[in-house]
């Protein structure tokens, strides 16, 4: 791959968004790669939590506007046509039932703004700056943001982020619901990891049930969801890891899965 940088250790994938020089601005060969690689990690079980990050003290500038002006006129046919290989990012990063962690250090604009919002848990350097740009080159929101933005802030924020297209920092992001915790930039990776490492150690039953149940529970209603529970505990409680964890529990031995204190 020539725009990212990937490596897995112990049920850990970590994903890097890796064109520093132009602070990981998404261009059609980027497009692509995540594209492919992402229908590779999930069609891998042995892939058990993932980290997305970027290289070089910047998540994602959106993007590569440069190469938007680039491909000669094009005909808004083209134009849609060519919006697939961002949809296919879309739909495999969403369909992933695995936990996915966005570790955002410097600027999440455009299309990594969207990115972070389809991931489980946003993590932020206290750098961070996010902003859904769009409005000021005339363009509309894509990768999902019509779809995530309102789900995570409410309607009406999600209106005016949209269209003032203003910048916001770690701090408001973080009362704004869109960020989990905001760390030191040093600590950002080190925090992610060890998130990870305990995601690593969870049932892995469990988690795609729980996942893919909390993804559909907005556009749902509690007879379903209460068939989902039901469903779900006959699978998971049925699993080796369960009876494992039953097993540890009597025996008063460690658990399988402990969450990291913060800071740790």
């Amino acid at each position: 791959m020539n725009t990212l940088a990937y490596a897995v250790e112990d049920g850990v994938a970590t994903l890097t968004l890796n064109r520093p020089e132009s602070k990981n601005a998404i261009s059609p060969e980027m497009a692509d790669e995540l594209g492919e690689l992402l229908a590779r990690i999930r069609a891998d079980e042995a892939v058990r939590v993932l980290v997305v990050t970027g290289a070089g003290g910047a998540f994602c500038a959106g993007g590569d506007v440069k190469a938007m002006g680039e491909g000669g006129p094009r005909t808004p046919e083209q134009r849609r046509a060519g919006m697939a290989r961002y949809t296919r990012i879309c739909t495999e990063l969403m369909a992933l039932d695995r936990p996915v962690i966005a570790a955002v250090d410097g600027v999440a604009f455009g299309a990594g703004f969207s990115i972070a919002l389809m991931c489980d848990i946003v993590l932020l350097s206290d750098r961070a700056r996010l902003c859904m740009v769009f409005q000021r080159i005339g363009l509309v929101p894509d990768m999902g943001a019509y779809y995530t933005l309102p789900r995570v802030v409410g309607l009406q924020r999600a209106k005016e982020l949209i269209f003032s297209a203003r910048e916001i920092d770690a701090a408001e992001a973080l009362r704004l619901g869109i960020a989990m915790e905001v760390l030191p930039a040093e600590s950002l990776m080190p925090r992610a990891r060890a998130i990870a490492r305990s995601f690593a150690g969870a049932s892995p039953v469990a988690m795609s049930v729980s996942k893919r149940a909390l993804q559909s529970s907005l556009g749902s209603d509690l007879p379903t969801m209460l068939e989902i529970e039901a469903a779900g505990q006959a699978l998971a409680s049925n699993s080796e890891y369960a009876k494992e964890a039953v097993r540890r529990f009597a025996s008063r031995e460690p658990a399988q899965f402990r969450w990291p204190a913060a800071g740790s």
